[in-house]
């Protein structure tokens, strides 16, 4: 029976590192990690046979198999190309693609999202959750809402406020802030210890830690205790009395949201324009 052949990402990730003659450089162009690229090549020189390229410390070059390899494959990825492209012009045209954390998608998009749909019907949205810095590289999307602090995700990109530390509770739990539990979203250099030092509170050690400011709303808002989060997560479950503040006092954050546009359309500039609606006023709530 014949092999498969190999997959199409090993190509893609060999094509691009001959082009450029570097796994870095070609992981950065096809939006994967350079370790990826690097084991997708591995594998391809493992199920060819052959050694497509000479490692050195500053970089790539092909082997003899490497460059008879290369023309190839750089003319059936451009048939692949050419083939594809009248389809995917129509669906660019046609759909948005939005990255963002889970707490931004749950707290501040989601529940404002009927709106947009009711004003854009025809047009259809698919949502990446992201985290970290790199891997908004890595999701190509037209609009991307970044978090972290201004030096690493600020860049081309515009600052969403309000950008507060803020303690907010369920309206059924009682009791002073040093008296209840404390939740602490993990990941941020913005914590309860730096919040009690720019306050001049005195607090317990927090008893639940979550990876995202979202967890931590949630859990405040069923009464597990005090979230410290970010006011512009919290502005809905604030409205709508979901929770409530534990305390008038608040600190600035180091990291924050930043909104940056990837690529331009009638749809892009349209759901912008709607999500720009929905924040708060500028402002510390």
């Amino acid at each position: 029976m014949s092999k498969t052949l190999p997959p199409l990402t090993w190509f893609r990730s060999f094509e691009a590192a001959a082009r450029r003659l570097s796994s870095t450089a070609a992981a950065d162009e096809i939006g994967l990690t350079q370790s990826a690229v690097s084991q997708q090549i591995r594998s391809l020189e493992t199920r060819l046979g052959v050694v497509l390229f000479h490692r050195h410390a500053r970089g790539l070059s092909l082997t003899d198999e490497g460059r008879k390899l290369l023309p190839q494959v750089e003319a059936a990825l451009e048939m692949l190309h050419s083939a594809a492209s009248p389809y995917l012009a129509d669906e660019r045209a046609r759909h948005l693609t939005v990255a963002a954390s889970v707490s931004v998608l749950e707290w501040v998009i989601s529940p404002a999202l009927p709106q947009f749909r009711s004003r854009n019907p025809d047009t259809s949205v698919r949502f990446v959750s992201t985290i970290w810095p790199d891997e908004y590289s890595a999701s190509r999307a037209d609009i991307e809402i970044r978090f972290g602090s201004a030096k690493q995700v600020g860049r081309d990109a515009t600052e969403l406020l309000p950008n507060d530390l803020i303690a907010v509770k369920s309206p059924r739990l009682n009791g002073d802030l040093s008296d209840l539990p404390l939740i602490e979203a993990v990941g941020t250099s913005g914590n309860w210890t730096s919040w009690s030092e720019a306050t001049g509170h005195s607090i317990p050690t927090p008893t639940f830690y979550v990876d995202s400011y979202g967890l931590a709303l949630q859990l405040a808002t069923t009464g597990n205790g005090v979230a410290l989060v970010n006011a512009l997560v919290a502005e809905h479950a604030l409205r709508t009395s979901q929770v409530i503040r534990a305390t008038e006092a608040w600190a600035p954050a180091t990291e924050g949201y930043f909104l940056a546009v990837q690529r331009r359309s009638p749809e892009v500039d349209a759901f912008v324009e709607w999500f720009s609606g929905i924040l708060p006023e500028v402002s510390r709530i």
